[in-house]
This record gives C-alpha cells, sequence and structure tokens, in this order.
C-alpha cells in the first residue's frame, strides 16, 4: 500500500479522498490554487504545494505543475478526484511516464469512454441499447441540424467530451437549432476545450439511473447496485438516492451486468460509473461512462457499508476487489442533497460571497457504513469564514442521510435541512426542503422534469414573513440595544414610574415592510404581533437579522429597506451583471431598437452561460463591454432606454 498520495483536487472531494487516507495511515499532499491558499482541503492534508493563480487552467488543470509536485514531495500515486484532471487521458499517461500511480482507470478506457460520441459507438457494437441519435465526426452546422431534423424534436445536444451539465441544450424546433449549436459548443469549448457535440432524441419524462461498477488488475468486475438521480436542475443533479425506487429485483440485475459487461468491454479498473437513461416503462439506454468516482458516490457507501476511496486506494495499490458480487447485499436506504450557493428563484444563478454564519445538523463528516450507518453525514470542502469564489463550482456541500427505508430518510433529509443555516450568501437549501416534500419526490414520481413539472409547488409566491419571526427580530434587537450599555444610563429596557411604554419598531425583507409595537410594562415586554409562542435562531448582520424558525430562513432589515434589485432596470437604465464572469457574446449595437426579452448579452460565469435580456421595449443607448471582456458583480453592461 502507498504511504503517500497526492490529491489532484479541491474542495470537498479533497477533504473526502484524505479523510479515508488518514484513517489508512497514508498521508496526503494537497495542490492550491492562489484563491485556495487557506482553504479546508489545504488545511486537513499533511503537505500542501501551491501551483498557480486562481483560474483553474492555470493551476488545477496544469499536469505538469501536480506531478512536480508529486515528485518533489515524495507522493508515490495521485488522486484526481473528479472533474478537472480526472478523466485526462494524457495526465494518466504523464504519471506513468514519471513513475507515479494514477488512482484511476488505464488511459486506455477513459479514451475509450471519454467521447461520448466514440462510447456509444462501442455500445453499439457490443449490442447495448442506445437512444436514437447521430455521434458521428461530422461537426459542420448545417449537417447536424439536418440530423435533429431527420430525428425529430425534441432533440437534446450534448458536448461529446462533456459533464456535469454544461455543453447541454434541449431543442424542441427547427427554428431554435443553429442558435442553440452556436451556445452549445461556446459552452464546451470553454468547458472542456472540445466543441464537438452529438444529437440524440430527447424521451419524454425519462428517468436517469446509474450503476457503480469496480474493477481490480485482476480480472475481477463487479456492480453496487444503482443510484437514482432523475431530480436534476440545467442537466446536473440535485437530489440522488440509492437503491432507485421501485426497481424490480430483475431489472436490477439486468442493468448491473450490462455495466459490467461495458466496464469489461474497455478493460476498465477502479471504480466507475455506467448512466442509462431509462423510460417509465422500465426499458433503458447507454448513456455514457464516467471513468472516476462520482459526486454522489455516498449514498452508495451507506446502502453498501463500503468505502469506495478506500477501494480505489488498495485496487490501485495492485490487490483485489475487498469483495465479490455476491458478497454485496442492499441495506436501507440514501439520499444525498447538493447545497450550493446559488439563488434558485433567480435561475438557479450561482451566489458569491462569504460564510459568515454555518451552522449544520449533528452530523459525522466520514463514516464507514455497516450495519447501522450514521443518520446524517456531510462531506464538504468549505468552513465558516470561508468565501465561495467565481472561479469555481459553487457548491457548499453534500448532506447525506441514511434510513431504514424510504420513508424515513425523507424524514431524515427533511430535518436535517431544517437545521442547516448559512447567512452571507443564498443557497438553495428552501428549495432543497421544498423538493423532498414535495408530493412528486416523496411519492418517487421521478423523471428529469421533475423540477419543471412541480414549478408552481416548488417556487411558491414570496410569503410575507410571520408573526413569529417578526417577533424573534425583535426581541433579538431589543436585546442587543439592553446589553449595550454597562451603566444603568445606557440601558434601553422601556422602564416607566406608573406607566407603560410603547415604541415602534419598522422591519423590511424584500416583499414588504413590517412595523410592531412593543409594550413595556410591570409584566415585562409584549408584542402587537401576539401571543403566540415562537421558538429559532436569529443571526444579527449589520441592521439585517437572520430569523431561522419553522424550517424556513427569514432576512429582515431594521429600518433600512433593501433595495429592489432591478427597479431602476425595469424603467430603464443600465442592465448589470448578474454575477462576476465573462462577457462571451454581445447580441445588440448601439441605437438598436429591441423587445421585451429580446437577448442582448451572454455571460459566462462558473462555466455556465447566463443570458441577459431586455427588461421591456426599447433602445441600446451603449455597449460598455466588449467580447472577451471580465466583469464584475453588478457591473453595467449596456445602457437601456425604455420605449
Amino acid at each position: 500500500m502507498f504511504t503517500k498520495i497526492l490529491i489532484a483536487n479541491r474542495g470537498e472531494i479533497a477533504c473526502r479522498v484524505a479523510a479515508t487516507a488518514r484513517r489508512m495511515g497514508i498521508k496526503t499532499v494537497a495542490v492550491y490554487s492562489e484563491a485556495d491558499a487557506s482553504a479546508k482541503h489545504v488545511a486537513v492534508c499533511d503537505e500542501a504545494v501551491p501551483i498557480g493563480p486562481a483560474a483553474a487552467k492555470e493551476s488545477y488543470l496544469c499536469g505538469d505543475k501536480i506531478i512536480a509536485a508529486a515528485k518533489a514531495t515524495g507522493a508515490q500515486a495521485i488522486h484526481p478526484g473528479y472533474g478537472f484532471l480526472s478523466e485526462n487521458a494524457e495526465f494518466a499517461d504523464a504519471c506513468a511516464e514519471a513513475g507515479l500511480v494514477f488512482i484511476g482507470p488505464p488511459a486506455s478506457a477513459m479514451r475509450a469512454m471519454g467521447s461520448k460520441s466514440a462510447a456509444k459507438s462501442l455500445m453499439e457494437k457490443a449490442n447495448v441499447p442506445l437512444v436514437p441519435g447521430y455521434h458521428g465526426e461530422q461537426q459542420d452546422a448545417d449537417f447536424l441540424h439536418g440530423q435533429a431534423d431527420k430525428i425529430g424534436y425534441p432533440v437534446l445536444l450534448k458536448a461529446s467530451a462533456g459533464g456535469g451539465g454544461k455543453g447541454m441544450r434541449v431543442i424542441e424546433n427547427s427554428a431554435q437549432f443553429k442558435e442553440a449549436l452556436a451556445s452549445c459548443k461556446r459552452e464546451a469549448i470553454s468547458s472542456f476545450g472540445d466543441d464537438k457535440v452529438l444529437a440524440e432524441k430527447y424521451l419524454q419524462r425519462p428517468r436517469h439511473i446509474e450503476i457503480q461498477v469496480f474493477a481490480d488488475t485482476l480480472g475481477n468486475c463487479i456492480y453496487l447496485f444503482e443510484r437514482d438521480c432523475s431530480v436534476q436542475r440545467r442537466h446536473q443533479k440535485v437530489l440522488e438516492e440509492a437503491p432507485a425506487p421501485n426497481m424490480p429485483a430483475e431489472r436490477r440485475a439486468a442493468m448491473g451486468e450490462a455495466a459490467v459487461a461495458a466496464a469489461r468491454a474497455v478493460g476498465y479498473v477502479g471504480a466507475g460509473t455506467v448512466e442509462f437513461i431509462a423510460n417509465q416503462d422500465g426499458t433503458f439506454y447507454f448513456m455514457e461512462m464516467n471513468t472516476r468516482l462520482q459526486v454522489e458516490h455516498p449514498v452508495t457507501e451507506m446502502i453498501t457499508g463500503t468505502d469506495l476511496v478506500e477501494w480505489q486506494l488498495r485496487v490501485a495499490a495492485g490487490e483485489p476487489l475487498p469483495k465479490q458480487q455476491h458478497e454485496l447485499a442492499i441495506n436501507g436506504h440514501a439520499i444525498e442533497a447538493r447545497i450550493y450557493a446559488e439563488n434558485p428563484e433567480k435561475g438557479f444563478l450561482p451566489s458569491i460571497g462569504t460564510l459568515r454564519h454555518l451552522g449544520t445538523p449533528d452530523a459525522v463528516a466520514f463514516e464507514l457504513g455497516g450495519a447501522t450507518p450514521a443518520a446524517v453525514r456531510i462531506d464538504s470542502g468549505v468552513r465558516e469564514g470561508d468565501a465561495i469564489s467565481p472561479f469555481y463550482d459553487p457548491m457548499i456541500a453534500k448532506l447525506i442521510v441514511w434510513g431504514a427505508d424510504r420513508k424515513q430518510a425523507l424524514a431524515r433529509m427533511a430535518q436535517a435541512l431544517s437545521q442547516y443555516q448559512i447567512v452571507g450568501l443564498s443557497t438553495n437549501i428552501a428549495f432543497l426542503k421544498r423538493l423532498v416534500e414535495g408530493q412528486a419526490f416523496a411519492t418517487a414520481d421521478l423523471d428529469t422534469g421533475l423540477i419543471e413539472r412541480n414549478h408552481d409547488t416548488l417556487f411558491p409566491a414570496a410569503q410575507p414573513a410571520p408573526a413569529g419571526a417578526l417577533a424573534l427580530a425583535a426581541e433579538a434587537l431589543l436585546e442587543a440595544e439592553q446589553t449595550h450599555g454597562a451603566d444603568p444610563w445606557s440601558q434601553t429596557s422601556g422602564w416607566r414610574m406608573n406607566q407603560a411604554y410603547s415604541r415602534k419598531l419598522s422591519f423590511t425583507d424584500e416583499h414588504a415592510s413590517y412595523d410592531i409595537s412593543v409594550t413595556y410594562g410591570p409584566d415585562g415586554r409584549q408584542f402587537s404581533t401576539g401571543g403566540q409562542a415562537a421558538r429559532g435562531t436569529v443571526l444579527r448582520d449589520g441592521d439585517t437579522f437572520h430569523v431561522f424558525t419553522g424550517g424556513q430562513h427569514w432576512q429582515l432589515a431594521w429600518n433600512d429597506p433593501m433595495a429592489h434589485a432591478g427597479e431602476a432596470e425595469s424603467e430603464g437604465g443600465r442592465l448589470t451583471a448578474p454575477m462576476p464572469g465573462k462577457v462571451v457574446a454581445v447580441l445588440a449595437a448601439k441605437g438598436q431598437e429591441v423587445k421585451k426579452g429580446e437577448a442582448l448579452v451572454i455571460m459566462e460565469a462558473m462555466k455556465m452561460e447566463h443570458t441577459i435580456a431586455a427588461p421591456h421595449d426599447g433602445v441600446i443607448d451603449d455597449i460598455l463591454y466588449n467580447v472577451g471582456d471580465q466583469v464584475a458583480d453588478g457591473a453595467p453592461l449596456l445602457a437601456f432606454k425604455a420605449a
């Protein structure tokens, strides 16, 4: 077994790999960019080596710097995590040439499965069912348009080298094709350095089911059952669970055996995931193979009592698989929720900021499964005080729960989300709670369009702050006032001789203003919000009170009404960048008349494209940035005059 490994990644996966290595007595080396100098993954490893500027292409994607760091520190092997260089065959070859073990599959297997097009051709020869589509080399726009017309709409365009939902577009009709193709290729070249795409029939109400496979160097290959990853936004997974609900034993075996056959076809070694798209009737089609560990691997660990990172290390060291197929069994049910710094109400735009407060449910960072796994597990690469930057994926944590059955797992997930408290940036926690408690997910009515199908339920109209939240904010304010001074003359307790005293407190949130009367009497304070008892936690950030009560988070500003973002723009003015990023396309010209909803500027941030559209009919007064320019959050992109 190795005595020291280098982890060529960052964030929660680097922390996750380090946890297993520490348990096994293996020393770890972290690498970090300038933006990550004080990151958690640097702190939890035994050594750390700087490898360049914040941009991933100048640090985490520089294989030569990482290999040099491994050799300089005496590491014997490199664990690539997932993302970055984890599926880069050239990097795997370079590791071998440098005398280092790449903790992953052979480069030949990565090359075979790394291209979605090539992988589908390989599976076709192996008689694995494929979704109708075009997976060839011809990339002429007119040719691809003709193929899409032949397949029949809706059509899914997908970056051949893609993953993580990047470089994917659903096209509803022929008229949308060329614009969608251009956007897809821009995003693909930016994310993967390869703009090749494939086109296939977009199935209606499909489920996304994937099989965890594992192979060693001695010819053994097994599957560790399935995960259902149907709940997605922007083709990126939001909730994952294992096992898949309503999965008959016969179909589980058929999908598992198909996945093992796919792995054997390319001489696979290590951890991999074979992804299938399945119709509601149970028929399934090969989609792709991810030649690495997956973000959602913890749910498999929780139901099988395995440590998949330990398995990776043992297989890479030449040991046989710790278990054979007949020794594996499913124990209970596990669900994972990805907690992101993002704003679901604004199209899931990533949120940038500092985690000024981070409160979590009682949980373990990582624990080997066993007969009774931990009820709640959190895999995270950030701590309170850390910043979520625009340079990397905005994941805060993975929240994983285990239950004896799906019903118990659902209840534990809802409870754990209620206990998660974050101040400093927008998160998807409230959205995840609505999703988990919603009828569709609770009853396992699953497909990749679940979020869109249940939009009204998952994105309800804003509600006014409840009386309990207002009372808690007011009480926190008054307590702070009362303890502010050290002498009696500084107290603001409201005491009056022979009479009661009343005062008014004013709070606002994004949606409304609230006035609360406080009456001081001999029996203490009384609020005009009523006598209903309220329990919760209040955190003050300047004049904003963050109230966590009833599993919800309310932000109330005291005597400082929040500006309503976009009001100036709604009447004309300067349309601004929703977050830091790069301008990739300017679709309007100075003096041009535009219609409401017309795309004006396309930005790229966190490897995703965001379209800035005209808020009303109007005229473009000026273009303030050019293609390729980097812009800050809130920067005016163009001057706009409403008609």
